[in-house]
Order: structure tokens, then sequence, then C-alpha cells
């Protein structure tokens, strides 16, 4: 039975991440600081789910407590490591930038010295599709130079996939980052736009809508993101005998065990199209405050992903409709309303 740790395996991904795991027949090790970014109550309730399955154990810590992530790491010697947890959010980074340098780079420097000792067969670690800043050729390849991050959250993630490549390439570490698009389903987080206009919707308070609705996202349900996790997990990287050896459309690097990989819809969705799906999941309409754009925001993702299809066979492609259906449902049930 391989075993794999995940960090963040009381957050959203992480929740499901570890259910798809354990009915897979994979032990699944899980850490979380169970921080209270957001309400803590839905981290512990996803904890409690999982620790129905016996081969599912968890520690609470943060990924900053060196001693109590190495000690986990050694004591459960997982084959696999999954590392989903991170100060998330672009807005409150404009709020509270030093918990992104204390999470996501010292924190993530902790995992990786983890995986170096342990030499783990693979190192899977979360970026986010906010490191292509202000690119504007779309859909957005992990090919292409992503040099303009608009953020402190972006700026942290692009560091943690530069940390991982030297990694990668000094202790033969196959590693694989991946690039998520806007991610949504059940159990989600409170502070994403799905789960903030379906409870001002149902609520019959004001959402705010900004760029005045004039934005484009790729979402990308929650069970097609962790499916496409788990196929990655069996494609490790290794390190090219040459240049010439790396296919056109991979983003593997020339000198170590190291690729990007997006996980996207490979779909652009109007936000107004999307508001507008949730009031007819909801049956009512929003009150709708059209606001500027925030700072640090973009205008538009899309991904390319063609890179997960050639590695996996695997695309993701629930419509966004569907998705919704399945969160207001589970909105309604968790909410009672």
């Amino acid at each position: 039975m391989r075993t794999v740790l995940i960090t963040g395996s009381a957050g959203f991904i992480g929740y499901h991440l570890a259910q798809l795991l354990l009915a897979e027949g994979f032990r699944v090790v899980g850490y979380d600081g169970i921080t209270d970014y957001y309400d803590v109550r839905l981290k512990q309730r996803r904890h409690q789910m999982l620790l129905q399955n016996p081969n599912f154990s968890c520690t609470v810590g943060m990924l900053e407590d060196m001693e109590t992530l190495h000690a986990l790491a050694m004591a459960e010697q997982p084959d696999v490591i999954v590392h989903l947890a991170a100060q998330a959010g672009v807005r409150y980074s404009l709020e509270n930038p030093r918990a992104y340098v204390d999470a996501n780079l010292i924190g993530t420097f902790n995992v990786m010295e983890c995986a170096r000792e342990l030499e783990v067969d693979h190192l899977l670690m979360a970026s986010t599709s906010s490191v292509y800043g202000a690119n504007e050729d779309m859909p957005f390849d992990e090919r292409e130079k992503c040099d303009t991050q608009l953020t402190l959250y972006a700026a942290t993630k692009k560091a943690n996939e530069a940390m991982a490549h030297s990694y990668a390439h000094l202790w033969n570490l196959p590693t694989t980052m991946f690039r998520f698009f806007t991610v949504y389903g059940p159990w989600g987080r409170p502070d994403m736009a799905l789960f903030k206009f379906t409870r001002g919707i149902l609520e019959g308070t004001p959402i705010d809508i900004y760029n005045q609705g004039e934005m484009f996202r790729d979402f990308t349900y929650v069970s097609d993101l962790v499916r496409g996790i788990r196929l990655l997990i069996d494609a490790a990287p290794e390190r090219p005998e040459s240049k010439d050896d790396i296919p056109e459309w991979d983003s593997l690097s020339p000198v170590a065990p190291w690729r990007v990989v997006n996980i996207g819809n490979s779909d652009k969705v109007r936000l107004m199209d999307f508001v507008e799906a949730i009031e007819a999941e909801c049956g009512r309409e929003a009150i709708r405050n059209f606001m500027p754009m925030q700072k640090g925001d973009v205008p538009a993702t899309w991904a390319d992903a063609t890179l997960l299809k050639e590695l996996t066979g695997y695309a993701p492609q629930t419509d966004v409709r569907e998705g919704i259906r399945q969160f207001v449902a589970w909105y309604r049930d968790y909410y009672a309303v």
C-alpha cells in the first residue's frame, strides 16, 4: 500500500484529494494547521469525515513548525508528498503579506527538506494560475515566461516553482508543480466567489462584482482537479539526457526532473454568465453591486491543458452549470437553507 503525505488535508482541495486516494487504496497521512483564515468548523468537519477511513491519519501543525512536520514525515515514511497547504487568497495578501512569507516560502522550504531527506518517489506541489500575472497571450501555456506577478501571493508561488526546480536539479528529486485555475465545488472555501455569491443570493444581501462584471475565468470543478493530481502522481518527471529528448509540448526542465502542469477546464467563462447560472440554481436574482477592478486582480484566466492530456490522457470537462448545481445542493444541505 502506497503512502501519500498531503499537506493541507483539511483544506478544500486536500480533502477531496484525500477522499479520492483513500477510495483507490492509498494510505493517506494528513497535515494541516487548521488556521482561522476561514471558518475552522469546515476544516474540522472535513478531517472528521476523512478519519472515518482507517487508512487516514492526521496531525495538526503549521508548515513553519519544522520539528512537528519533520517528525511526522520521518515516522510515516511517505512514498509521495502532495504539498497543497499554503496561505491562499489573492485579496488577503494585500492585508496580511507576512502570512504568505511564513507559510508559502518558509513552509514550502520545510516540505522540500523533508522530501529531500526521504528521497520520495515524487514531490507534487500546488502553484496557481496567478503566476501568469500580466501575461496576455491566452490560453496560458506552461512554457511561457512568467515574470510579471501582480500580488505577493502569486510571487510566493512563483518562488516555490523556482525553489522546487533547484531542489529537483541538486538532489534529483522528481517534482511536479501544478497551476490551478479557479477551483470550485462542494466543501469549497467561503472566501471564493461561488460561495460568496451563493450565500448572498440565498440571503438576499448584495454581492460584489468586480470590474463591472467584465471578467473571465477558467472554472475547474474540484473532482476534475483532484483526478488530474491523482494521475500526475504516476507521471513523475525524469531528468532528460539532452534538450532534444523533450517533446515540444512538454514543460520538462532540460536540467532537472521537474515540470509545471496547468490543471484547468480550458474554457473561458464570463463572470456575468457565472452569476446568472448561480441565480438560476438558487431560484432568485442577485442584488448586484458592481465594483471597479480590485488591486492585483487580472481580467481573465484561461488554461491550455494540452500537457495534462499528453501526460495522463485526461482532460477536465465538468460543465460549469453542472458544477454550480452540485455546489448549491451541498450549500443548501450543509447550511440547512
